[in-house]
């Protein structure tokens, strides 16, 4: 299991790369300037980590009340995903809608454009991450996840 050092620096990380990706991105495909498409980055990284722990915390609460435990099946992690997009999704709309002057169609798609590119960010981030600092094993091998 990481560490908590191991855990900020991977946060820490995750979001320095995602957002060094995403400005200079975003201005290309949606025509801002750097400057709108920092503070929609930030906005929404800020938004997403207050989300994450609330969301999780929530989720994990109702798990462990319902059915005694939080062990997720493959399946419960895809909708614990999908789920937590979009939540996320309805929480940044208004105020991409609002900060740029847009109509909510327009910033659902902007931002349904950045939760695909957080997504497979995410999956590649971690992916490289684990090579570049494997979990040192300690006992016996973590079961896998049931389906």
């Amino acid at each position: 299991m990481r560490t908590t050092r191991d855990r900020i620096r991977h946060a820490i990380l995750f979001e320095v790369l995602g957002l060094a990706l995403i400005i200079p991105l975003g201005t290309l495909l949606f025509g801002l300037q750097a400057s709108a498409m920092g503070v929609i980055g930030v906005g929404s990284a800020l938004g997403a980590m207050v989300w994450n722990y609330l969301y999780n915390l929530g989720f994990d609460r109702t798990m462990q009340r319902v059915v005694g435990h939080t062990r997720k099946s493959l399946l419960l992690r895809v909708a614990h995903a999908v789920l937590f997009e979009a939540g996320l999704l309805v929480i940044l709309l208004p105020p991409i809608a609002w900060y740029l002057g847009i109509g909510f169609t327009e910033a659902f798609f902007m931002d349904l454009a950045i939760a695909a590119f957080y997504v497979a960010y995410a999956f590649v981030f971690n992916l490289a991450y684990d090579v570049t600092f494997p979990v040192k094993t300690w006992g016996a091998p973590a079961p896998a996840p049931s389906l």
